[in-house]
């Protein structure tokens, strides 16, 4: 039998095999279960990469939406679905030289590519 952690990915997973224009472009790769541990637990991301050379961020990246509040429960699901979380931020980018946002942003810790092999 599966655990609810087990259950919740599996319907997220199902939820986007469902919805193919649901992201686009495509999730990368290496950032498809960190969406979908914080999707699957109510949390709603709109951006995502997997980082490093070539991509939009140095690291993987979520950026979510919510109040105040929302950064703190979507730290709280990633690490009780068991990402390796790096930083939780609060943005206000500026655009045009005005301050948009705010959204939160989690960062997840990555593998020095020499520990990857061994």
């Amino acid at each position: 039998m599966l655990d609810a952690k087990s259950l919740r990915i599996i319907r997220a997973l199902s939820t986007m095999v469902d919805e193919p224009s649901q992201f686009d472009p495509p999730l990368d790769a290496g950032i498809v279960q960190a969406v979908v541990a914080l999707r699957s637990n109510g949390v709603e991301t709109f951006e995502s990469c997997e980082g490093g050379a070539n991509h939009a961020y140095p690291e993987p990246t979520v950026r979510f939406h919510g109040d105040a509040s929302e950064g703190f429960r979507a730290l709280a699901a990633a690490m009780k679905e068991g990402l390796p979380v790096a930083e939780l931020r609060r943005v206000w980018p500026i655009r045009d030289s005005e301050p948009t946002g705010p959204w939160w942003e989690i960062t997840l810790a990555t593998v020095p590519t020499t520990a990857r092999h061994l």
